[in-house]
């Protein structure tokens, strides 16, 4: 199946969530996974919220026409989809921006420090093709032509800055990556893997555990606003850009279409605000052998 439910842990229950259009547009013949990829959206209920001279509503509805003018198979929010503590009324302001890609192509979504777990699945979650019940984490498991997407939660509390996995999602992890297929595999997850207290928490259990399994070949990750791409023993780490706003006036505002294939992918920036230096230009990436 091109977007698959999660094996089951014990008597824990994990969610898979794809918003929108029906999964069967992932089902390509393509070789590449054409997908746009957002993060930090920080929508809230109000549209003239305004953070360091930028408005995330405005943003947003900015770059809607210029997703669905791309026409991509789907769409990925890395985190803080919400404004600061993911109120109801934030999520309702995101499901009516974004509908006009709803309508072309599935939009996922990772949960980032600033949401809401219980307020974004009582907006978004329950009517998401192939949604289950949730408890405690919302992860998501997209597989297309020779990649595939997991989609991790990293979410402690609304408006708390650190992240955390925890010991039941890394077991999942752990288990899953043992026993699916050998698909180059792209982990998504909101926050930084800094060594620093508003990063995510347990980044060194996460990264011991998927060096050795050379299926994974990158982890995406937003949280920071900046954009920037490095390696680590092989393994890309890419930090998507924010759409509501950048933290500092050099780093870009904006998004990241990518062309992703079973053995690279290329990255290209469509921003709109902050530091233009790097817009329209496309960062190809090589993901180590098997």
């Amino acid at each position: 199946m091109p977007i698959s439910s999660l094996p089951s842990l014990s008597r824990r229950t994990f969610s898979l969530t794809a918003l929108g259009a029906g999964a069967t547009l992932l089902r390509s013949a393509a070789p590449e996974m054409h997908w746009a990829l957002l993060s930090d959206t920080h929508i809230p209920a109000d549209d003239t919220n305004t953070y360091r001279g930028f408005q995330p509503v405005a943003n947003l509805k900015r770059i809607v026409p210029e997703i669905v003018a791309a026409k991509p198979q789907g769409a990925l929010i890395c985190g803080d989809v919400a404004r600061l503590q993911g109120l109801p009324g934030d999520y309702d302001a995101v499901r009516q921006i974004l509908k006009p890609v709803t309508e072309k192509m599935p939009v996922a979504f990772a949960l980032g420090n600033h949401d809401h777990r219980a307020n974004f699945v009582s907006a978004l979650g329950t009517a998401q093709t192939g949604a289950q019940a949730l408890k405690n984490r919302h992860v998501l498991v997209i597989e297309g032509p020779g990649v595939r997407f997991i989609v991790l939660d990293s979410l402690v509390e609304a408006n708390s800055t650190p992240g955390f996995l925890g010991k039941a999602q890394r077991t999942w992890l752990a288990e899953y990556l043992k026993t699916s297929s050998d698909l180059a595999t792209l982990i998504f997850v909101h926050h930084t893997l800094a060594d620093d207290d508003g990063a995510l928490l347990d980044a060194p259990r996460l990264m011991e555990m998927v060096r050795p399994v050379r299926k994974v070949k990158a982890i995406f990750y937003g949280h920071s606003h900046n954009y920037a791409y490095d390696q680590w023993e092989g393994i890309h780490l890419v930090n998507l850009p924010a759409v509501g706003y950048n933290f500092r006036d050099s780093e870009p505002v904006g998004w990241v279409e990518a062309k992703l294939r079973g053995d690279g992918a290329a990255l290209t920036l469509r921003s709109f605000g902050g530091n233009q230096e790097k817009n329209g230009k496309t960062v190809d990436l090589r993901w180590r052998s098997a």
